[in-house]
């Protein structure tokens, strides 16, 4: 995208290191999805010419989205964001399941978005399926083999995230969908935050099911996509007019999926290059912080993570009063994710990697994008070490 225009952003406001949170939207996705908003406005379901033309548009998407997660156009349900895609896949997975099989069983790991394991959560409350956890280890990666042992013949569904939001570990997400294709269990992938910076290929990773939001990768919020494996048994969880395959009921949002189908392609062809330019930076800072900040950690794999991520712990501070003095000195960061912040209780996930309260609560997540530049990591760490020294101060 054009760097320039959030370099502007910083420069004008705050240095901006939340990239997992959210992303600004890539200008040529505004350019796409203009159109769409006043000259070519039709409902896509209407037989005019106006839907017609919104009905071409939907199409073309479709076919983007699906070259490249390498699947066929009907495999692809337009959403409303990540967290609908999760929503859908693991419900609509599960209760087909139950109905077609009898299954009961659900299978996540406990560090899951919320969209999944919050999700999974209500399928036991009031619906009665068993959700069993799979141990991660202390990095938050699942073993395939864990996932090998723990099959049943009336597992209803797996899900593991693909790359962790909060502490950036990339799971083995290929060899765990092997081997759920071996025992015939429909394998769902959170792929919200890989979709940026990963390769998504439906065939090569053995999913039967991938979610994906616009938003983690310059393109607009509100919109995400699901790819369902053609013959993976799932039901609708929002009816209506029989909107997507009769998956998702309601009106086309055209111009949101016009930007997600334009940001997913940018962000796929220009991923190496992506990579290249921020993964040295995120080196660089996690090296600093570790070797400058005492009683610091890395939280997360050390190599096999996103590429842009960099996650800590800091023992005897308190993470969301280290937000707001970053806040003050002109840094927007995270602590865990964005979902959990003013949350006083540690992060589940930073708990299962088997972290004590008193580290997990001084917990912080950087993560870099299109506008970072080495300034603004090298201003980041003259500033980072004398906060968590202040605030060690008055703990």
């Amino acid at each position: 995208m054009s760097r320039q225009s959030v370099r502007d952003m910083n420069r004008s406001h705050k240095i901006y290191l939340d990239y997992a949170a959210t992303t600004p939207v890539d200008p040529r996705v505004i350019d796409a999805m203009l159109p769409y908003f006043g000259q070519v406005f039709g409902n896509p379901s209407s037989v005019h010419r106006l839907g017609q033309q919104s009905e071409a548009a939907l199409e073309t998407a479709r076919e983007t989205v699906a070259q490249l997660l390498n699947c066929q156009p009907n495999e692809i349900v337009f959403t409303s964001c990540g967290t609908e895609s999760d929503n859908l896949a693991l419900r609509g997975v599960a209760l087909a399941a139950r109905r077609d099989r009898g299954a009961q069983h659900i299978l996540i790991s406990p560090v899951e978005h919320h969209a999944v394991s919050n999700t999974a959560a209500q399928l036991a409350e009031l619906h009665g399926f068993e959700v069993e956890l799979l141990p991660v280890d202390a990095n938050g990666m699942v073993h395939p083999d864990e996932v090998a042992g723990r099959l049943r013949p009336n597992t209803a569904v797996v899900s593991v995230i693909y790359a962790n939001n909060e502490i950036g570990t990339i799971n083995p997400l290929a060899e765990i969908g092997e081997i759920c294709a071996e025992h015939g269990v429909p394998f769902h992938t959170d792929a919200v935050q890989a979709a940026a910076y990963l390769e998504v290929d439906g065939e090569k990773q053995h999913v039967n099911l991938m979610s994906i939001g616009a938003h983690k990768f310059y393109g607009p919020k509100g919109v995400g996509a699901l790819f369902i494996r053609q013959g993976t048994a799932i039901l609708p969880i929002q009816t209506g007019g029989g909107q997507e395959f009769g998956l998702r009921a309601g009106t086309h949002n055209i111009p949101y999926i016009v930007g997600l189908a334009e940001a997913f392609r940018l962000a796929q062809q220009e991923r190496v290059t992506r990579i290249e330019r921020l993964q040295p930076l995120r080196d660089h800072l996690i090296g600093q912080v570790l070797e400058e900040i005492p009683h610091s950690r890395l939280t997360g794999h050390p190599t096999l993570r996103l590429p842009n991520h960099a996650s800590f712990v800091f023992a005897g501070i308190d993470g969301n009063a280290l937000l707001m003095m970053l806040d003050v000195e002109g840094f927007a960061c995270s602590s865990g994710s964005a979902c959990k912040t003013g949350d006083p209780e540690p992060s589940e996930v930073l708990t299962a990697l088997g972290l004590s309260r008193a580290w997990a609560l001084g917990s912080l997540r950087i993560t870099l994008g299109e506008g970072t530049t080495a300034d603004h990591v090298e201003e980041l760490l003259r500033v980072l070490p004398r906060l968590v020294a202040n605030l060690r101060k008055i703990h």
